[in-house]
């Protein structure tokens, strides 16, 4: 029988933020330096457009940081400026931040069923707690473009163990469409976000918005 489809749900998702240590996401310090994967801007985009998206959705989201009194930084302010309300775990030295007690609780108490991941690096920050939260039964979606690492092919190995152990990869936009499922539910407040977001994106809204006003 084929797989079953399993669509992202906005009542019942929960956005995890994983190490994304540095004193901002533009600045080679901390974690961050170590991104190859992505440009800096590029990685930026990224992250800030999931992370609004998580804020459009309204749904809970957590965040934190490994070690921040050790070399890795804190976690760009970023994140928890576009998503104040989120709690901050700051583990003082477990690698996957499952093993932490503070965030595993965290994530149970969401209730929600469905992890979208996202991190710093990949193949450590990512995987590790992916691979722990598919062991627990949760339905666990890694967002490969707000995530980064050393280089391609160290993420393309990252991924290869997730997905066989039954993760699904997804870039932020595609976890923003599946959630919104229809462009009439908000046309101007979902589209700011690609307009924000999605390089070029903008041609298209000014596209729409001329035709809107020459048919008033």
């Amino acid at each position: 029988m084929p797989a079953a489809y399993k669509r992202l749900d906005v009542d019942n998702c929960v956005f995890l933020f994983v190490d994304h240590q540095a004193s901002n996401l533009l600045l080679s310090s901390g974690l961050i330096q170590l991104v190859h994967d992505f440009e800096p801007n590029q990685f930026h985009t990224n992250v800030l457009g999931l992370a609004k998206m998580a804020q459009y959705y309204n749904a809970p989201a957590i965040l934190t940081s490994s070690f921040e009194t050790g070399p890795n930084g804190p976690i760009v302010k970023e994140i928890p400026e576009t998503l104040p309300k989120a709690p901050i775990i700051r583990r003082p030295g477990q690698i996957n931040a499952m093993d932490n007690e503070d965030f595993a609780a965290a994530v149970t108490a969401t209730g929600k069923q469905q992890v979208i991941i996202s991190g710093v690096l990949t193949e450590i920050c990512v995987a590790f707690p992916a691979l722990t939260l598919i062991e627990k039964g949760y339905d666990v979606f890694v967002v490969t473009d707000a995530s980064g690492t050393f280089a391609e092919h160290t993420r393309e190995a990252a991924h290869k163990r997730m997905v066989q152990a039954g993760c699904q990869l997804l870039n932020w936009a595609a976890v923003s469409a599946e959630l919104q499922r229809d462009w009439r539910r908000d046309v101007a407040g979902y589209s700011k976000i690609w307009t924000n977001h999605v390089p070029g994106y903008w041609c298209l809204l000014q596209s729409y918005q001329a035709k809107e006003a020459a048919q008033k």
